[in-house]
Protein backbone atom coordinates (compact mmCIF):
# COMPACT_ATOMS: atom_id res chain seq x y z
CA UNK A 1 0.00 0.00 0.00
CA UNK A 2 2.78 2.40 0.71
CA UNK A 3 4.37 1.36 -2.85
CA UNK A 4 1.03 2.39 -4.60
CA UNK A 5 0.54 5.72 -2.45
CA UNK A 6 4.03 7.16 -2.95
CA UNK A 7 3.53 5.98 -7.16
CA UNK A 8 0.75 8.19 -7.48
CA UNK A 9 2.00 11.34 -6.06
CA UNK A 10 5.85 10.83 -6.40
CA UNK A 11 6.51 12.53 -9.01
CA UNK A 12 4.69 15.64 -8.32
CA UNK A 13 6.84 16.56 -5.58
CA UNK A 14 9.65 17.63 -7.64
CA UNK A 15 7.67 20.82 -7.80
CA UNK A 16 7.13 23.59 -5.21
CA UNK A 17 3.62 22.55 -3.24
CA UNK A 18 1.85 22.81 0.45
CA UNK A 19 1.22 20.54 2.66
CA UNK A 20 -2.03 20.82 4.27
CA UNK A 21 -2.28 18.88 7.49
CA UNK A 22 -5.80 18.17 9.25
CA UNK A 23 -7.93 15.88 10.68
CA UNK A 24 -11.54 14.31 11.16
CA UNK A 25 -13.82 12.54 13.30
CA UNK A 26 -15.69 9.24 12.28
CA UNK A 27 -18.49 8.40 14.39
CA UNK A 28 -18.51 4.60 15.50
CA UNK A 29 -21.68 2.05 16.60
CA UNK A 30 -20.59 -0.65 18.17
CA UNK A 31 -17.64 -2.96 19.13
CA UNK A 32 -14.62 -1.39 17.45
CA UNK A 33 -10.72 -1.26 18.28
CA UNK A 34 -9.70 1.83 20.13
CA UNK A 35 -13.60 3.36 19.91
CA UNK A 36 -12.82 6.06 22.69
CA UNK A 37 -15.21 8.93 23.52
CA UNK A 38 -13.43 12.29 22.32
CA UNK A 39 -13.98 15.90 20.61
CA UNK A 40 -17.20 15.21 18.47
CA UNK A 41 -18.54 17.63 17.43
CA UNK A 42 -21.96 15.71 15.78
CA UNK A 43 -22.35 13.30 17.90
CA UNK A 44 -20.99 14.52 21.44
CA UNK A 45 -20.17 11.50 23.61
CA UNK A 46 -20.35 8.56 21.20
CA UNK A 47 -17.06 6.72 20.95
CA UNK A 48 -15.08 7.50 17.50
CA UNK A 49 -11.60 6.81 15.34
CA UNK A 50 -9.80 10.03 14.17
CA UNK A 51 -8.15 10.81 10.70
CA UNK A 52 -5.18 12.52 10.47
CA UNK A 53 -5.04 13.47 6.63
CA UNK A 54 -2.05 15.02 5.01
CA UNK A 55 -3.08 16.37 1.48
CA UNK A 56 -1.54 18.22 -1.39
CA UNK A 57 -2.94 21.93 -1.69
CA UNK A 58 -5.36 22.66 -4.99
CA UNK A 59 -4.75 19.11 -6.12
CA UNK A 60 -7.04 17.37 -4.06
CA UNK A 61 -4.54 14.34 -3.46
CA UNK A 62 -4.56 12.87 -0.49
CA UNK A 63 -0.65 11.48 0.78
CA UNK A 64 -1.46 9.68 4.02
CA UNK A 65 -4.17 9.40 6.39
CA UNK A 66 -3.55 7.79 10.38
CA UNK A 67 -6.50 6.00 12.74
CA UNK A 68 -6.25 6.52 15.65
CA UNK A 69 -8.37 6.37 18.73
CA UNK A 70 -11.09 8.93 19.11
CA UNK A 71 -9.47 10.66 21.89
CA UNK A 72 -6.72 11.32 20.26
CA UNK A 73 -7.87 14.07 18.02
CA UNK A 74 -4.60 16.60 19.24
CA UNK A 75 -2.13 17.40 16.95
CA UNK A 76 1.06 15.87 19.21
CA UNK A 77 -0.94 12.48 18.41
CA UNK A 78 0.03 12.88 14.52
CA UNK A 79 3.42 14.25 14.58
CA UNK A 80 5.00 10.86 14.53
CA UNK A 81 3.54 10.42 11.74
CA UNK A 82 3.69 13.58 9.73
CA UNK A 83 7.49 14.31 10.69
CA UNK A 84 8.57 10.53 9.96
CA UNK A 85 6.78 10.90 6.51
CA UNK A 86 8.72 13.79 6.31
CA UNK A 87 11.89 12.81 7.14
CA UNK A 88 11.59 9.45 5.07
CA UNK A 89 11.70 12.22 2.00
CA UNK A 90 14.51 13.66 0.22
CA UNK A 91 15.32 17.32 0.65
CA UNK A 92 13.94 18.30 -2.99
CA UNK A 93 10.46 16.66 -2.41
CA UNK A 94 9.66 18.09 0.55
CA UNK A 95 7.01 20.80 0.50
CA UNK A 96 7.44 24.45 0.36
CA UNK A 97 5.15 25.33 3.21
CA UNK A 98 3.30 23.49 6.10
CA UNK A 99 -0.08 24.67 6.18
CA UNK A 100 -2.44 23.56 9.25
CA UNK A 101 -5.39 25.31 11.60
CA UNK A 102 -5.74 26.76 15.21
CA UNK A 103 -5.15 23.39 16.31
CA UNK A 104 -1.64 22.97 14.84
CA UNK A 105 -0.38 26.59 16.13
CA UNK A 106 1.34 25.36 19.03
CA UNK A 107 5.25 25.40 20.38
CA UNK A 108 5.69 21.53 19.44
CA UNK A 109 4.61 21.64 16.18
CA UNK A 110 6.70 24.70 15.13
CA UNK A 111 9.34 23.90 16.43
CA UNK A 112 9.74 20.39 15.28
CA UNK A 113 9.08 22.30 11.09
CA UNK A 114 11.92 24.90 12.33
CA UNK A 115 14.21 21.73 13.38
CA UNK A 116 13.51 20.63 9.21
CA UNK A 117 13.38 23.87 8.14
CA UNK A 118 10.23 24.04 7.13
CA UNK A 119 8.28 27.01 6.50
CA UNK A 120 4.60 27.26 8.38
CA UNK A 121 1.70 29.10 8.41
CA UNK A 122 -0.57 28.62 11.10
CA UNK A 123 -3.47 30.34 13.40
CA UNK A 124 -3.28 30.93 17.22
CA UNK A 125 -5.16 30.63 19.59
CA UNK A 126 -6.67 33.33 21.36
CA UNK A 127 -4.71 33.08 24.82
CA UNK A 128 -4.41 35.60 27.37
CA UNK A 129 -1.07 37.03 24.80
CA UNK A 130 -3.16 36.84 21.84
CA UNK A 131 -5.74 38.57 23.42
CA UNK A 132 -2.97 41.17 24.71
CA UNK A 133 -0.91 41.60 21.40
CA UNK A 134 -4.87 42.56 19.62
CA UNK A 135 -4.79 45.31 22.34
CA UNK A 136 -1.78 46.74 21.50
CA UNK A 137 -2.54 46.39 17.51
CA UNK A 138 -5.79 48.46 17.93
CA UNK A 139 -4.23 52.01 17.37
CA UNK A 140 -2.07 51.55 15.34
CA UNK A 141 -1.51 53.29 11.68
CA UNK A 142 -0.07 50.31 9.57
CA UNK A 143 -3.08 48.42 8.72
CA UNK A 144 -3.19 47.35 5.39
CA UNK A 145 -5.87 45.83 2.88
CA UNK A 146 -5.71 42.07 3.58
CA UNK A 147 -8.44 40.66 1.35
CA UNK A 148 -12.06 39.43 1.43
CA UNK A 149 -12.97 42.78 4.06
CA UNK A 150 -9.85 42.11 6.40
CA UNK A 151 -6.93 43.99 7.38
CA UNK A 152 -3.74 42.92 7.44
CA UNK A 153 -0.86 43.97 10.50
CA UNK A 154 2.51 42.32 11.34
CA UNK A 155 4.09 41.90 14.68
CA UNK A 156 6.23 39.50 16.41
CA UNK A 157 5.61 37.20 19.47
CA UNK A 158 6.85 35.37 22.32
CA UNK A 159 3.89 33.52 24.14
CA UNK A 160 4.57 32.37 27.48
CA UNK A 161 6.02 28.27 26.72
CA UNK A 162 7.84 29.58 23.55
CA UNK A 163 11.19 29.27 22.77
CA UNK A 164 11.76 31.69 20.46
CA UNK A 165 9.68 35.02 18.97
CA UNK A 166 7.94 34.54 15.84
CA UNK A 167 6.40 36.59 13.33
CA UNK A 168 2.68 37.27 13.47
CA UNK A 169 0.08 38.69 11.16
CA UNK A 170 -2.77 40.20 12.98
CA UNK A 171 -6.26 40.43 10.92
CA UNK A 172 -9.05 41.87 11.74
CA UNK A 173 -12.62 42.63 10.03
CA UNK A 174 -15.30 44.87 11.03
CA UNK A 175 -18.39 43.19 12.31
CA UNK A 176 -21.71 43.92 10.33
CA UNK A 177 -23.85 47.16 11.80
CA UNK A 178 -27.03 44.68 12.77
CA UNK A 179 -25.37 41.57 15.12
CA UNK A 180 -27.62 38.94 16.04
CA UNK A 181 -27.00 38.20 20.05
CA UNK A 182 -27.88 34.33 20.73
CA UNK A 183 -27.49 31.80 24.18
CA UNK A 184 -27.59 28.03 24.05
CA UNK A 185 -30.83 26.41 25.63
CA UNK A 186 -29.86 24.66 28.56
CA UNK A 187 -31.88 21.38 27.56
CA UNK A 188 -30.99 21.20 23.88
CA UNK A 189 -28.24 22.30 21.83
CA UNK A 190 -30.98 24.67 19.93
CA UNK A 191 -29.43 28.11 19.97
CA UNK A 192 -32.38 31.12 21.12
CA UNK A 193 -32.30 34.80 19.95
CA UNK A 194 -31.81 37.17 22.49
CA UNK A 195 -31.86 40.29 20.44
CA UNK A 196 -29.94 42.87 18.09
CA UNK A 197 -27.19 45.10 18.59
CA UNK A 198 -27.25 47.84 16.13
CA UNK A 199 -24.00 49.08 15.52
CA UNK A 200 -22.51 52.91 15.05
CA UNK A 201 -20.87 53.03 11.58
CA UNK A 202 -18.96 55.67 13.02
CA UNK A 203 -17.27 53.54 15.55
CA UNK A 204 -17.08 50.10 14.04
CA UNK A 205 -15.92 46.99 16.53
CA UNK A 206 -13.97 44.17 14.59
CA UNK A 207 -13.31 40.53 14.75
CA UNK A 208 -9.86 39.37 14.99
CA UNK A 209 -7.44 36.51 13.72
CA UNK A 210 -4.04 35.89 14.55
CA UNK A 211 -1.27 33.84 12.23
CA UNK A 212 2.15 32.48 12.76
CA UNK A 213 4.49 31.87 9.66
CA UNK A 214 7.59 31.38 8.20
CA UNK A 215 6.65 31.86 4.98
CA UNK A 216 8.91 34.01 3.21
CA UNK A 217 5.91 36.26 2.41
CA UNK A 218 6.21 39.94 2.81
CA UNK A 219 2.94 41.32 2.76
CA UNK A 220 -0.03 40.38 4.85
CA UNK A 221 -2.25 40.50 1.81
CA UNK A 222 -0.81 37.01 0.85
CA UNK A 223 0.00 35.33 4.24
CA UNK A 224 -3.92 35.83 4.40
CA UNK A 225 -4.59 34.75 1.09
CA UNK A 226 -2.55 31.83 1.83
CA UNK A 227 -4.21 30.68 5.16
CA UNK A 228 -7.66 31.49 3.07
CA UNK A 229 -6.28 29.00 0.32
CA UNK A 230 -6.54 26.43 3.42
CA UNK A 231 -10.06 26.01 3.41
CA UNK A 232 -9.95 23.80 0.45
CA UNK A 233 -8.91 21.06 2.47
CA UNK A 234 -12.19 20.64 3.85
CA UNK A 235 -13.71 20.10 1.02
CA UNK A 236 -11.61 16.96 1.02
CA UNK A 237 -12.92 15.40 3.97
CA UNK A 238 -16.67 16.49 3.11
CA UNK A 239 -15.79 14.37 -0.48
CA UNK A 240 -13.99 11.66 1.17
CA UNK A 241 -16.50 10.98 4.12
CA UNK A 242 -19.26 11.57 2.27
CA UNK A 243 -18.51 10.29 -1.15
CA UNK A 244 -15.96 8.13 -0.89
CA UNK A 245 -16.58 5.70 2.10
CA UNK A 246 -14.49 7.18 5.26
CA UNK A 247 -18.01 7.13 7.10
CA UNK A 248 -19.22 4.43 5.53
CA UNK A 249 -17.20 1.17 6.78
CA UNK A 250 -16.82 -0.82 10.13
CA UNK A 251 -14.14 -3.09 10.98
CA UNK A 252 -13.51 -4.41 14.25
CA UNK A 253 -9.40 -4.32 14.16
CA UNK A 254 -7.52 -0.82 13.88
CA UNK A 255 -5.45 -2.61 11.42
CA UNK A 256 -8.30 -3.86 8.79
CA UNK A 257 -9.75 0.15 9.39
CA UNK A 258 -6.25 1.73 8.59
CA UNK A 259 -5.93 -0.61 5.83
CA UNK A 260 -9.56 0.21 4.47
CA UNK A 261 -8.84 4.31 5.05
CA UNK A 262 -6.06 4.63 2.85
CA UNK A 263 -7.35 2.02 -0.18
CA UNK A 264 -10.28 4.36 -0.09
CA UNK A 265 -7.49 7.52 -0.25
CA UNK A 266 -5.44 5.61 -3.28
CA UNK A 267 -8.78 4.82 -5.27
CA UNK A 268 -10.23 9.04 -4.81
CA UNK A 269 -6.23 9.77 -5.75
CA UNK A 270 -6.43 7.60 -9.09
CA UNK A 271 -10.35 8.73 -9.82
CA UNK A 272 -9.31 12.52 -9.30
CA UNK A 273 -6.73 12.00 -12.25
CA UNK A 274 -8.90 10.53 -14.30
CA UNK A 275 -11.37 12.96 -14.40
CA UNK A 276 -9.03 15.49 -14.28
CA UNK A 277 -8.06 13.87 -17.78
CA UNK A 278 -11.32 13.61 -19.52
CA UNK A 279 -12.48 17.00 -17.78
CA UNK A 280 -9.47 18.82 -17.57
CA UNK A 281 -8.71 22.69 -15.80
CA UNK A 282 -11.05 21.53 -12.74
CA UNK A 283 -12.04 19.02 -10.01
CA UNK A 284 -14.71 17.01 -10.78
CA UNK A 285 -16.71 15.41 -7.57
CA UNK A 286 -17.77 11.82 -7.47
CA UNK A 287 -22.07 12.66 -6.90
CA UNK A 288 -21.37 13.99 -10.69
CA UNK A 289 -18.09 12.51 -12.64
CA UNK A 290 -19.28 8.95 -11.13
CA UNK A 291 -22.46 8.80 -13.01
CA UNK A 292 -21.07 10.80 -15.71
CA UNK A 293 -17.98 8.46 -16.74
CA UNK A 294 -18.80 4.93 -14.79
CA UNK A 295 -22.87 3.86 -14.69
CA UNK A 296 -23.41 2.24 -17.64
CA UNK A 297 -25.76 -1.04 -19.21
CA UNK A 298 -23.67 -3.37 -20.71
CA UNK A 299 -24.73 -6.51 -22.87
CA UNK A 300 -22.47 -9.48 -24.26
CA UNK A 301 -23.27 -10.30 -27.88
CA UNK A 302 -21.74 -13.16 -29.67
CA UNK A 303 -21.79 -13.79 -33.45
CA UNK A 304 -19.64 -15.71 -36.16
CA UNK A 305 -17.19 -16.32 -33.03
CA UNK A 306 -16.74 -12.85 -31.80
CA UNK A 307 -17.87 -11.28 -28.80
CA UNK A 308 -19.33 -7.75 -28.76
CA UNK A 309 -19.28 -5.83 -25.13
CA UNK A 310 -21.94 -3.18 -26.21
CA UNK A 311 -21.93 -0.47 -23.06
CA UNK A 312 -25.22 2.27 -23.43
CA UNK A 313 -25.10 5.26 -21.10
CA UNK A 314 -28.53 6.56 -19.54
CA UNK A 315 -26.94 9.67 -18.96
CA UNK A 316 -28.57 13.04 -20.10
CA UNK A 317 -25.07 13.80 -22.18
CA UNK A 318 -24.50 10.47 -23.33
CA UNK A 319 -22.72 11.46 -27.04
CA UNK A 320 -20.81 14.15 -25.01
CA UNK A 321 -19.34 11.31 -22.81
CA UNK A 322 -18.87 8.94 -25.60
CA UNK A 323 -16.98 11.71 -27.28
CA UNK A 324 -14.42 11.92 -24.46
CA UNK A 325 -14.05 8.52 -23.46
CA UNK A 326 -13.37 7.90 -26.88
CA UNK A 327 -10.84 10.38 -26.76
CA UNK A 328 -9.40 9.27 -23.18
CA UNK A 329 -8.75 5.80 -24.48
CA UNK A 330 -7.36 6.51 -27.68
CA UNK A 331 -4.86 9.20 -26.17
CA UNK A 332 -3.86 6.25 -23.34
CA UNK A 333 -3.17 3.85 -26.71
CA UNK A 334 -1.49 6.09 -28.68
CA UNK A 335 0.59 7.37 -24.99
CA UNK A 336 1.67 3.88 -24.21
CA UNK A 337 3.20 2.61 -27.86
CA UNK A 338 5.19 5.94 -27.97
CA UNK A 339 6.43 6.05 -24.56
CA UNK A 340 7.23 2.49 -24.93
CA UNK A 341 10.97 2.71 -24.45
CA UNK A 342 10.28 5.33 -21.28
CA UNK A 343 10.79 3.41 -18.30
CA UNK A 344 7.31 3.11 -15.80
CA UNK A 345 8.30 5.93 -13.46
CA UNK A 346 9.03 8.29 -16.55
CA UNK A 347 5.90 7.30 -18.17
CA UNK A 348 3.80 8.07 -15.15
CA UNK A 349 5.95 11.10 -14.54
CA UNK A 350 4.96 12.31 -18.24
CA UNK A 351 1.17 11.67 -18.10
CA UNK A 352 1.17 13.36 -14.53
CA UNK A 353 2.14 16.55 -16.29
CA UNK A 354 -0.67 16.06 -19.20
CA UNK A 355 -3.45 15.53 -16.63
CA UNK A 356 -2.27 18.42 -14.33
CA UNK A 357 -0.35 20.55 -16.69
CA UNK A 358 -2.43 23.79 -15.43
CA UNK A 359 -0.72 23.42 -12.01
CA UNK A 360 3.11 23.16 -13.42
CA UNK A 361 4.72 25.80 -13.10
CA UNK A 362 5.86 27.53 -17.01
CA UNK A 363 9.51 28.44 -17.29
CA UNK A 364 11.71 29.85 -19.41
CA UNK A 365 12.33 26.93 -22.17
CA UNK A 366 9.94 24.24 -20.58
CA UNK A 367 6.43 23.90 -20.42
CA UNK A 368 4.42 20.86 -19.07
CA UNK A 369 4.46 19.04 -22.61
CA UNK A 370 5.17 15.57 -24.36
CA UNK A 371 7.70 16.48 -26.51
CA UNK A 372 9.94 14.37 -24.69
CA UNK A 373 7.67 11.55 -26.61
CA UNK A 374 7.96 13.19 -29.83
CA UNK A 375 11.80 13.07 -29.78
CA UNK A 376 11.44 9.59 -28.81
CA UNK A 377 9.08 8.88 -32.28
CA UNK A 378 11.80 10.70 -34.01
CA UNK A 379 14.56 8.07 -33.37
CA UNK A 380 12.32 5.29 -33.76
CA UNK A 381 10.67 6.57 -36.74
CA UNK A 382 13.51 8.50 -38.69
CA UNK A 383 10.75 11.36 -39.18
CA UNK A 384 10.71 15.22 -38.36
CA UNK A 385 7.06 14.78 -37.72
CA UNK A 386 5.82 12.46 -35.36
CA UNK A 387 2.16 11.71 -35.13
CA UNK A 388 0.36 13.17 -31.95
CA UNK A 389 -0.73 12.04 -29.16
CA UNK A 390 -4.49 13.42 -30.18
CA UNK A 391 -6.13 12.79 -33.45
CA UNK A 392 -6.43 16.53 -34.80
CA UNK A 393 -9.86 15.48 -36.31
CA UNK A 394 -11.30 13.80 -32.90
CA UNK A 395 -14.63 14.37 -32.81
CA UNK A 396 -14.04 15.78 -28.86
CA UNK A 397 -13.07 18.77 -30.48
CA UNK A 398 -16.50 19.87 -31.43
CA UNK A 399 -18.57 18.08 -28.62
CA UNK A 400 -15.83 18.85 -25.73
CA UNK A 401 -14.02 21.77 -25.96
CA UNK A 402 -11.73 20.92 -22.80
CA UNK A 403 -9.81 18.09 -24.93
CA UNK A 404 -8.99 20.23 -27.19
CA UNK A 405 -5.92 21.40 -24.46
CA UNK A 406 -4.51 18.27 -24.71
CA UNK A 407 -4.58 17.91 -28.59
CA UNK A 408 -1.88 19.20 -31.23
CA UNK A 409 -3.86 22.08 -33.21
CA UNK A 410 -2.99 20.97 -37.33
CA UNK A 411 -1.80 24.77 -38.05
CA UNK A 412 0.55 24.28 -35.27
CA UNK A 413 1.60 21.05 -36.22
CA UNK A 414 2.09 21.97 -40.03
CA UNK A 415 4.23 25.36 -39.31
CA UNK A 416 5.71 23.78 -35.65
CA UNK A 417 6.22 20.07 -35.88
CA UNK A 418 6.81 20.21 -32.25
CA UNK A 419 4.63 22.42 -30.80
CA UNK A 420 2.06 21.25 -28.11
CA UNK A 421 -1.28 23.93 -27.88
Amino acid sequence: MDQSLNRTFEPLLTEPWVLDIDATVKTLYGRQEEAKVGYNPTKPGRPSHVYHAYCIAALRMVLEVEVQAGNQTAPEFAHAGLFGWLDARPRQQRPTLLRGDVAWGTEKTMTEAEKRDLPYLFKLRQSDGVKELMRRSVGRKSWAPAGGGWQGVDDVLQLQGWTRQRRVVVLRRALPQDVAMVEKGTESRQERLVGMVVMNPAKPMYEYAVLVTTAPVEDALGVAQLYRDRADAENIFDEMKNQWGWSGFTTRDMARCQLMARINALIFNWWSLYTRLALPGKHTEATTSRPMLLYGLGKKTRHSQQTTLTVTSNHGRAKEIQAILTAVGGFLKRFARSAEQLSWKERWALLLKIILREFYPKRAGQTADPRALWRLSDRREGTGHPRPLYSPRSPAKELHPGLRAVRASRDDQEDHPHHWN
